[in-house]
């Protein structure tokens, strides 16, 4: 199962990742925030497929009343997704964020 580490491990291998904290958070920034830690164990990112994912697998994707208010916001449990499919979402959320020109 994935971890922060790992969270920070996929961010950094995206060309022009940076880290900073966001609201006493660990956050990743491409040219905007990418993604964040919402809380221990539960990250936040951006997908164009919030719905899709939150129907497919309830128990990973998710968002509370917070992020109801913006339709990409997705929120994971970390807990419940392997450490190798947390790199499709990142990058998903690094591209939404605007990703670097290479």
């Amino acid at each position: 199962m994935a971890n922060e580490e790992d969270v920070r491990r996929i961010c950094f291998s995206l060309p022009g990742v940076c880290e900073r904290p966001s609201w006493g958070q660990p956050a990743w920034f491409a040219r905007t925030l990418m993604a964040r830690m919402w809380e221990e164990g539960v990250l936040t990112v951006k997908s164009q497929e919030r719905d899709a994912l939150a129907g497919i697998a309830p128990d990973i994707y998710f968002w509370t009343p917070h992020h109801q208010r913006s339709p990409i916001l997705v929120l994971i449990h970390l807990d419940k997704i392997a450490s190798e499919e947390l790199q499709e979402p990142l990058e998903e959320s690094y591209r939404i964020a605007g990703a670097p020109q290479r």
